[in-house]
């Protein structure tokens, strides 16, 4: 069983074009699911969920939409508190946090604190994410410490990541029928393995989350070994 499952939770947009339905429903509907499958994920004893959520490419999207999906945040992150705590769960955003309004960077940072003493399993939300920017701000991070250019290793970078202290995923997930992770978990995911389902993330379920693990338990993993 994975310990560590990531997914890019793709085709929110889609999934309400489809259905003549503006892009807000889509999201909703897609944080809808991303309940359930943080759900199915607890009952089947994954350790940690990482989901991908706003990119740092997605700012560029219609003022409307993005502010939407900053509001959508703030309200679920602070309805969803008392859940984390009664389940013992450690909730962290991974990304540019500094970057987000100030009202959902103050709730994010409430809920970071408030939590970061659980240990059953940990939720990461990646929020004005992007891979390439994590691994230029570990190197700032790295620069700004003086650490000698002679005690810099894996081991050393990994502690400036977003997910310091975790281990990396074992298995990412992508909906949506694209076939590429688009700068998620650039670092993390390199003896990843990979898994793409051509279906929209709200209509993603439990049982395809049990095919992709099933398939997950059929590879072999050599680590370059």
């Amino acid at each position: 069983m994975p310990k560590h499952i990531a997914i890019i939770m793709d085709g929110n947009r889609r999934w309400a074009e489809k259905r003549g339905l503006p892009s807000i429903v889509g999201h909703k509907k897609g944080y809808l699911n991303f309940k359930k499958i943080a759900e199915a994920c607890d009952k089947l004893g994954i350790k940690i969920l990482t989901v991908y959520a706003f990119s740092t490419e997605n700012w560029q999207r219609s003022k409307t939409e993005v502010s939407y999906l900053m509001k959508l945040f703030e309200e679920n992150i602070k309805k969803e508190r008392k859940f984390f705590n009664k389940n013992n769960i450690r909730f962290n955003v991974i990304g540019q946090i500094e970057k987000l309004p100030e009202k959902l960077r103050k709730i994010v940072c409430e809920v970071m604190e408030k939590t970061k003493e659980n240990k059953k399993r940990i939720i990461n939300v990646a929020i004005s994410y992007g891979g390439r920017a994590e691994i230029i701000n570990v190197i700032k991070k790295i620069l700004e410490r003086k650490v000698p250019s002679d005690k810099i290793d894996e081991k050393i970078f990994e502690e400036y990541l977003y997910t310091a202290g975790q281990k990396n995923p074992d298995l990412i997930i992508r909906t949506g029928g694209e076939k590429r992770l688009s700068g998620f978990l650039t670092w993390q995911s390199v003896y990843s393995e990979l898994y793409f389902s051509d279906k929209l993330w709200p209509d993603f379920n439990e049982r395809d989350l049990k095919e992709a693990i099933q398939e997950f338990q059929k590879r072999q993993r050599r680590f370059g070994r």
